[in-house]
């Protein structure tokens, strides 16, 4: 079986065939890391900076910051509007004059402000984002501009029942456990946020050694090296944020040596979580409904086993909840299963949207069909049916610089192990049916929490409403 390629924090170079293309590494003296693949043929290249906070490494709650929930996501909107020698329109003229795809996203473990540029126009975008990412004024009057938009943002997301049941599944299932706080913040957080507290936010998280560097496409990976360090001013002197410690960042592993069952019970009694049924109603012509528990961590080596069984269960037309829920009986227009894993802890659910009136028996066939895997497995046809699946739709995506270039960051940041697809497929060929049927089973045994969001007057659900 193929090993995946291993990324020592103390190996300064690295070069490998990956299939597809062929992957380098480079880990400067600051801590900064730069990674590429390139793809033979492409025209283009995908670029990320990505720094190694997320929502989960705010301070939460204090009396001195009563705004720091959300701060992260608040800085990403900030570094967008200016530096010393670029204002929000030069920053925006800039991506626009070499027609990038550019953006940024706050994710719970994470942040990234990324473009796709063509070839010839790789250096701009390296020049315009380490501008972004080291040297952002924090204007205050720019400050208070964005919050209007942040909390038109989270408006937006709060007239999206499905965004807003997403929200409460996390919060349900995580606890009090920062991965269970909403990566925006709140209204009345962003209302409270004070600009000292995100510069400071600003401060203590990005320097070199939280911040990869992955490109994927057409890309040379000595002369993005050389750019990179340029435009970083990382010059022997290392002037950005001086005096901070040159050893690279990932986040922490839970020990493998515990079991899924250990590390469940360890987490709810540390976060609090409490299964249960949580009701949140808004007018609507339908239900949103979320059942689920804890998942795997990101480095569960049982994670294989749970990507063909997620398959099975709710990974596409022919899989279990959406045959039994929408082609048998009518009673929604989508329904899937979904896993969300993170260093040391996940999250597992169905999802279904429904009539109210028809939210309690969704809810009752989802828990059938998940108990059914549990109980009995799933034969080989569906077995053969998922691992079909997974290969191809892993490859097509795999078509896409954007996802080579995330995946190395994801392999950097996290594990430090990067996976190619053969590796990748050999490990879910291997997954047996009992492998299956007992991560099923695992799962099955967790109190399920319920989230419903939407006219929930007129379904049977009983609950605690919110």
């Amino acid at each position: 079986m193929r090993e995946p390629i291993l990324l020592p924090l103390d190996q300064p170079e690295l070069e490998t065939d990956l299939a597809g293309g062929v992957v380098r590494r480079t880990v400067h003296p600051s801590g900064l890391r730069v990674l590429t693949e390139r793809m033979p043929s492409a025209r283009s290249a995908s670029i990320g900076f990505w720094v190694g906070v997320g929502s989960r490494d705010e301070q939460g709650e204090r009396e001195d910051a009563p705004g720091s929930l959300g701060s992260t996501h608040f800085l990403e909107h900030l570094l967008f509007k200016g530096t010393p020698t670029r204002d929000a329109y030069s920053i925006a003229t800039s991506f626009d004059r070499i027609g990038a795809e550019h953006n940024a996203l706050t994710a719970k473990e994470y942040t990234c402000y990324y473009a796709k540029v063509r070839d010839a126009d790789l250096d701009d975008a390296v020049t315009v984002l380490a501008d972004m990412v080291t040297s952002s004024v924090l204007d205050a009057d720019e400050f208070e501009m964005e919050r209007g938009v942040i909390l038109e943002e989270l408006a937006m997301a709060a007239d999206d029942l499905a965004d807003v049941a997403n929200e409460r599944f996390f919060e349900a299932v995580m606890g009090e456990h920062p991965l269970g706080r909403p990566i925006g913040g709140l209204p009345e957080t962003i209302r409270a946020a004070r600009r000292d507290d995100v510069a400071s936010h600003y401060r203590d998280r990005y320097y070199p050694s939280t911040l990869v560097i992955t490109a994927a496409g057409a890309v040379d990976h000595d002369r993005l090296v050389e750019r990179v360090l340029a435009a970083l001013d990382l010059s022997p002197e290392e002037r950005w944020h001086t005096g901070r410690a040159a050893v690279p960042v990932r986040r922490a592993q839970t020990g493998a040596e515990s079991t899924g069952a250990d590390r469940a019970a360890s987490f709810a009694a540390a976060s609090g979580a409490d299964p249960s049924v949580r009701i949140t109603a808004r007018p609507s012509e339908q239900v949103n409904l979320l059942i689920g528990a804890q998942g795997l961590r990101a480095n569960d080596p049982r994670r294989f086993a749970f990507g063909v069984m997620n398959s099975v269960l709710g990974g596409g037309m022919s899989s279990r909840l959406f045959q039994e829920i929408r082609e048998k009986r009518g009673l929604a227009y989508t329904a899937y299963s979904f896993g969300a894993s993170y260093s040391d802890a996940g999250l597992f659910g169905m999802y279904a949207g429904c009539a109210p009136e028809k939210a309690s028996e969704v809810v009752e066939l989802s828990r059938l069909e998940l108990q059914r895997v549990a109980e009995s497995g799933i034969t080989e046809e569906e077995r053969e049916r998922a691992l079909g699946q997974i290969a191809g739709s892993s490859a097509l995506a795999l078509e896409d610089s954007d996802t080579r270039m995330g995946r190395l960051a994801r392999a950097e940041l996290g594990s430090g192990e990067l996976y190619d697809l053969d590796a990748s497929l050999e490990r879910f060929a291997a997954v047996t049916a009992e492998d299956i049927r007992g991560i099923a089973a695992e799962l099955a045994a967790r109190p399920l929490t319920v989230v419903a969001v939407g006219d929930t007057a007129r379904s049977t659900l009983s609950a605690t409403a919110e």
